[in-house]
């Protein structure tokens, strides 16, 4: 039985949360698409060459996430906190297939954050 893109988001939420990149990669398809401003990223390599890049700039984040779904596809509002950095302007889409994330985009802003 396949799972539903609220259940597969909040699985991912939590695995986030661990920082174990290949437990995080497992929620993606194995053909999945990460796109970036910066780059487009494939495959659960991509992926956690994307993920890891965001949690090595926003390490031990304070993250406040604010999902809205429409059928297969999730709008993600978020932002995060760390001593040194924030982010408050963080949007992902995602896109899910057959109880995984197939697609996803993330942009944000890392901004210092001063004393």
């Amino acid at each position: 039985m396949s799972r539903t893109p609220q259940e597969v988001f909040a699985d991912h939420a939590n695995r986030l949360g661990t920082g174990d990149l290949d437990l995080i990669s497992r929620n993606y398809t194995e053909d999945a698409v990460l796109l970036t401003p910066e780059s487009t990223l494939t495959g659960r390599e991509g992926v956690r060459r994307g993920i890891g890049a965001l949690l090595a700039r926003l390490p031990d984040a304070d993250w406040q996430l604010n999902p809205r779904f429409a059928g297969d596809v999730l709008l993600l509002r978020w932002s995060a906190t760390t001593d040194t950095h924030e982010v408050t302007d963080g949007v992902d889409t995602f896109v899910f297939r057959d109880g995984l994330i197939s697609a996803q985009t993330v942009h944000y802003t890392l901004i210092p954050r001063t004393a």
